[in-house]
């Protein structure tokens, strides 16, 4: 048979999880979203006072020139950063790996190793390995050369390029 009281206790507690639920849920919003601003008429609880300027001040950063950062860079540490391209590279004369040789690259003809088979992509490129194509390609290979089959991100920082250009140049002296 059917009991009511049952029913009604099933459906009591249902109407009370709901409530918790609901009230819960009020109470979280409360603590958590204290407020986006003044317009809903709520003030923020400390406010920081900052003098404003008449004239707003922009400043200006120069962009040094890559030739004097690469003539700044010092080539032991780009010998440091050397061990991100270990791995694919080496820096013995005519001995390639998964990449080529890095000996003499500082001036030598994009995609002109010897014995080494480029991407289509970087055999098409015209030109040489100049420090500013280099600093380029060290950047964001993929960027630089689309399609290339480099797998390296790049360096971020330009200091960080000049150094490894300049350790690569010193190589071949």
């Amino acid at each position: 048979m059917f009991n009511t009281m049952t029913v009604t206790k099933a459906v009591g507690a249902t109407c009370a999880a709901l409530l918790v639920l609901l009230l819960g849920g009020m109470a979280a919003r409360s603590l958590y979203n204290v407020g986006g601003g003044e317009e809903e008429g709520q003030v923020a609880g400390y406010v920081i006072l900052v003098e404003e300027d008449e004239e707003a001040v922009v400043e200006v950063v120069e962009e040094v020139p890559f030739a004097e950062i690469l003539a700044a860079a010092d080539p032991a540490d780009g010998q440091g950063l050397w061990r991100s391209c270990a791995a694919c590279h080496v820096v013995d004369p005519g001995v390639n790996r998964t990449g080529p040789t890095l000996f003499g690259v500082v001036g030598r003809d994009i995609g002109a190793a010897e014995g080494f088979g480029y991407s289509d992509t970087l055999a098409s490129l015209q030109g040489n390995w100049t420090p500013e194509a280099l600093n380029g390609f060290l950047e964001n290979p993929r960027g630089y050369a689309p399609g290339t089959t480099m797998s390296f991100s790049g360096f971020r920082d330009v200091e960080d390029r000049a150094a490894m250009i300049a350790y690569l140049d010193s190589l071949d002296d």
